[in-house]
């Protein structure tokens, strides 16, 4: 039998209806957490490192520089921080760093060391997030510098700047903080337990532009 126009009609209709009721199922973008993590009795979300890029994930690469082994070097620029070594290697880590008008760069040292430190927002930015608390406790979910905050003085002056854990993973590799130097959780409590207090520190815009790029390539896991 030859169906009527209003037959088709209606079939299309149920068709679609069905098809609304029925959609494939789109699996969720994975997140950037994964189970949790205990340290120090603090429980924490771990990264889902399985959804970081690699260039960013803790690693040992060929590094050639003039400062000493133990020196910490943060190249803004390219969103790394490399922790000198012996045999011109480093431990490189991907950091978030300063936006535009936050950015930073000089030499300071590592005089103070937090385990799961309390967060005080500065006055200035208090200013401009009215809505932000006078504090958040250390080991508080909502604490944005995580399990480890090393903080960088200048001639025993506080520079305001930190290297910390982030609440935000999805930040690392980008311009994105304060000034402040962001870290994996996982990573900040690495770097914590490698640099003594008085580590020495210097913050450039293009460290990395200046070794050759297959050198900075040969790269080796350490995770």
């Amino acid at each position: 039998m030859v169906g009527t126009r209003r037959d088709i009609l209606r079939g299309g209709l149920a068709l679609l209806g069905a098809g609304m009721v029925q959609a494939p199922a789109f699996s969720a973008t994975p997140s950037y957490f994964d189970g949790t993590a205990v340290d120090n009795g603090v429980t924490f979300k771990a990264t889902n490192f399985a959804r970081i890029d690699k260039r960013w994930r803790r690693q040992v690469v060929k590094y050639f520089s003039s400062e000493p082994i133990g020196t910490v070097v943060v190249d803004t620029r390219n969103h790394f921080l490399y922790l000198i070594m012996e045999n011109k290697t480093a431990i490189r880590y991907g950091v978030g760093v300063g936006r535009e008008g936050f950015k930073w760069f000089g030499r300071a040292t590592i005089d103070r060391k937090s385990l799961w430190p309390r967060w005080t927002p500065p006055p200035e930015m208090r200013k401009r997030h009215p809505e932000l608390p006078e504090y958040v406790d250390g080991g508080s979910p909502k604490n944005p510098l995580g399990p480890r905050a090393m903080y960088l003085l200048r001639d025993g002056v506080d520079t305001g700047y930190r290297f910390h854990g982030t609440l935000e993973p999805g930040s690392i590799g980008k311009d994105a903080s304060s000034g402040c130097i962001r870290m994996f959780n996982e990573d900040a409590i690495d770097l914590y337990q490698r640099c003594p207090i008085g580590t020495a520190v210097q913050v450039l815009p293009h460290i990395a532009d200046q070794a050759p790029s297959a050198e900075v390539s040969e790269a080796t896991s350490v995770e």
